[in-house]
C-alpha cells in the first residue's frame, strides 16, 4: 500500500469564501494530494482543511496553500472566537498509512524550514516535533496568540525554530509539527460562553491551574459561543481517542451540564474522524445499553444518533471519517474489486492472485453463510426463544468475515514480497547472501499468511455446530455449504504452506508448522463431517 501522511492546516480566515476556496485549490491543485474535507467556521474565523498524500506531497500541498494565503490574509485585520498566532496557525502532520511519526517529523522539520524561507516569517515546531518540552503542547506554544507575538519574539526563550526573530503583523507566527490524530469535538449547550468555559474547566487535563487538574487525560478545551447557531458549545481537542475516548468526554461534559441544569443539544466533529474511534463509542453503547448489533454501518449511526453528530448539519460518515475517504480516492485492494474482476484477476496470467486468495475468499464465504444463518434465525417470532443463542453466535462469524477478507489480500501481497527477493541482485557473495536471507523471509511470511487463515477458521467450528443445531430449518443448507466452504479454505491452506514449507531451510520452524497444520486440516475434516451429520439429523 502507498505512503499516506494526512496534513491538517488551520487557516484564520472561516468568513470569506474567495479565501477559503482559494486555498482548497492551490491544495487540490497540487500533485499527489487529495483534498478531503474544508471545514470553515464563521465564530471563529477560522477553516480546518484536510487533505492526504505521500509525505513530498503533502509538503508541497501546505507550502502552496501557504504561498495562496500569504497574499490574502492579513492577520492585523483578524478576529474570532478560536485562539490563534497567525494566518496559517497550526500545521501538523498525521501518519495515516505505511508511514512513522518519525517520518512526519521530518514532514514538520522540511515544511517549517522551506516555510520560513520562502515567506520569511517564524516557524514553530511542537508535539512530537518539538525540540524543546516547553513547545510540545500547542496551547503553550500559542500563549498570548497573536497580539502577544511582538513581545515574546524578543525573548531568547521564544526565538521560533526556523525563521526570523522578527513579527510580521500580517502574517504572525505559524506552528508545525507531527501528532497522532486529533479529533475536534464540540458539545452543543444551551447556556452562555460562561457556562460553557466552567464546564471546559473542569474536564480538560489542564483543569484551572497546576492546583486544580482536570478529569480527562490529553483532552483541551474551552467554551465559546456560535453566533451562527445560536449556542454555546465546550469545544475540545481529543489528543489521545484511545486514552480519552469521544463518549466519554461527552457523557462527562453531560453530566456536568446536568449539575449545573443546563441542555446538551447535540455535538459536532471538526473534519475528519478515525472509524475507530466511532466503533470504540458504538462498543460503549452496545455494551451499557445492551444492545444487538454487528452491522459496521449501524454501529456509526448508533453513534451518530446517540451524541447528537448532525445536530448542527448532515453528517455523512463517507465524507467524514478518514478511512472512508482514502478507500474511495484511492482502493486497488483485490477485495474491493467487482466479483467479476476478481474472478478474472484469478484467471490471469499471473502468479498472484492464487489459490492462497482465493481460499481466504472461500472462508469468508463460509463464515458471511453462518452469519446469514443467525440472522434468518434471530428476531422471527417463531425463533423468539432463541435470539439470546443467536446474540452469542452471530458476532464471531460476522467479525471473521471481515477478518478473513483482509487475508485475500494478505496472502497476494506475501506471495509478492517472495518474488520481490527472487528479482534481488547475486552478482556478490554480499548479495547473495541478502537475497537468501530475503527469500527465506518471504517463504516465511507466504507460510504464516496461510497457516493464519486456517487458525482464523478454527475459532468457527465450534459456534458453527450450534448453529446448525438450533438455526432456522429454512436455512440448513445454507449451514452445510458454510461448512463445506470453511473446509475447503482449510484445505487450500494446507497446500500453500505445504508448498512452500519445502524450501525453508530452519528445520524447527518447518517441523513445528508442519505439525500444526496437520492438526487444523484434520480438526477441519471431524468438524465438517460432525456438521454435516448433525443437519441430516434436522428434518
Amino acid at each position: 500500500m502507498a505512503q499516506l501522511v494526512e496534513c491538517v492546516p488551520n487557516f484564520s480566515e472561516g468568513r470569506n469564501k474567495e479565501v477559503i476556496d482559494a486555498i482548497s485549490a492551490a491544495i487540490s491543485g497540487t500533485s499527489g494530494c487529495s483534498l478531503l474535507d474544508v471545514d470553515p467556521g464563521a465564530s471563529t474565523n477560522r477553516t480546518v482543511y484536510t487533505f492526504v498524500g505521500s509525505p513530498e506531497a503533502v509538503v508541497e500541498g501546505a507550502l502552496n496553500a501557504a504561498r495562496q494565503a500569504f497574499s490574502l490574509i492579513d492577520m492585523s485585520k483578524h478576529s474570532g472566537e478560536h485562539p490563534r498566532t497567525g494566518a496559517l496557525d497550526v500545521c501538523p502532520f498525521i501518519p495515516v498509512q505505511n508511514v512513522s511519526m518519525d517520518d512526519c517529523v521530518k514532514c514538520a522539520n522540511m515544511f517549517g524550514q522551506k516555510l520560513a524561507e520562502m515567506l520569511h516569517v517564524p516557524v514553530y515546531l511542537y508535539g512530537e516535533a518539538a525540540r524543546q518540552e516547553t513547545r510540545r503542547s500547542l496551547p503553550s506554544v500559542r500563549a498570548g496568540e497573536y497580539e502577544a507575538l511582538p513581545e515574546k519574539l524578543q525573548h531568547d526563550d521564544w526565538a521560533p525554530d526556523f525563521g526570523p526573530a522578527m513579527f510580521v503583523p500580517s502574517w504572525g507566527a505559524t506552528v508545525t509539527g507531527a501528532r497522532k490524530f486529533l479529533i475536534a469535538y464540540n458539545v452543543n449547550l444551551i447556556s452562555t460562553k460562561e457556562q460553557a468555559h466552567r464546564i471546559a474547566l473542569d474536564i480538560r487535563e489542564q483543569g484551572r491551574g497546576k492546583d486544580q487538574p482536570g478529569l480527562l487525560k490529553k483532552v483541551q478545551g474551552m467554551g465559546w459561543y456560535l453566533d451562527e447557531a445560536n449556542i454555546a458549545q465546550v469545544s475540545t481537542n481529543i489528543l489521545d481517542y484511545e486514552l480519552t475516548p469521544l463518549h466519554t468526554v461527552y457523557e462527562e461534559i453531560c453530566r456536568d451540564a446536568e449539575d449545573l441544569k443546563l441542555p446538551v443539544v447535540g455535538s459536532q466533529i471538526v473534519g475528519l474522524i478515525p472509524l475507530k474511534a466511532l466503533l470504540d463509542s458504538a462498543d460503549f453503547y452496545i455494551h451499557r445499553d445492551r444492545l444487538f448489533i454487528v452491522e459496521e454501518e449501524h454501529k456509526v449511526r448508533l453513534v451518530i444518533s446517540k451524541l447528537g453528530l448532525d445536530s448542527l448539519g448532515p453528517f455523512n460518515p463517507k465524507e467524514r471519517i478518514i478511512e472512508y475517504m482514502v478507500r474511495s480516492q484511492e482502493d486497488s485492494r483485490l477485495v474491493s474489486l467487482p466479483l467479476q474482476q476478481f474472478v478474472h484477476s484469478v484467471g490471469a496470467r499471473t502468479a498472484a492472485p492464487g489459490g492462497g486468495s482465493v481460499s481466504a475468499a472461500v472462508a469468508a464465504l463460509g463464515a458471511a453463510l453462518g452469519a446469514m444463518v443467525g440472522q434468518m434465525t434471530y428476531g422471527k417470532r417463531q425463533f423468539e426463544n432463541l435470539d439470546g443463542v443467536m446474540r452469542r453466535l452471530i458476532p464471531p462469524f460476522h467479525q471473521a468475515m471481515n477478518d478473513l477478507l483482509l487475508m485475500v489480500d494478505a496472502d497476494s501481497s506475501a506471495f509478492n514480497s517472495y518474488m520481490a527477493a527472487l528479482k534481488m541482485p547475486k552478482n556478490t557473495a554480499e548479495e547473495i547472501k541478502r537475497r537468501q536471507a530475503a527469500m527465506q523471509e518471504g517463504l516465511q511470511r507466504a507460510v504464516s499468511v496461510p497457516l493464519a487463515l486456517a487458525e482464523r477458521i478454527s475459532v468457527l467450528w465450534s459456534p458453527l455446530k450450534e448453529t446448525v443445531v438450533y438455526g432456522n430449518i429454512a436455512c440448513k443448507s445454507d449451514a452445510q455449504v458454510a461448512a463445506k466452504a470453511l473446509e475447503m479454505a482449510v484445505f487450500g491452506a494446507y497446500y500453500n504452506v505445504t508448498i512452500n514449507l519445502k524450501d525453508i531451510t530452519d528445520e524447527t520452524f518447518k517441523m513445528a508448522t508442519q505439525k500444526r497444520v496437520l492438526a487444523l486440516l484434520q480438526e477441519a475434516k471431524d468438524s465438517t463431517a460432525a456438521i454435516l451429520h448433525a443437519a441430516e439429523e434436522r428434518n
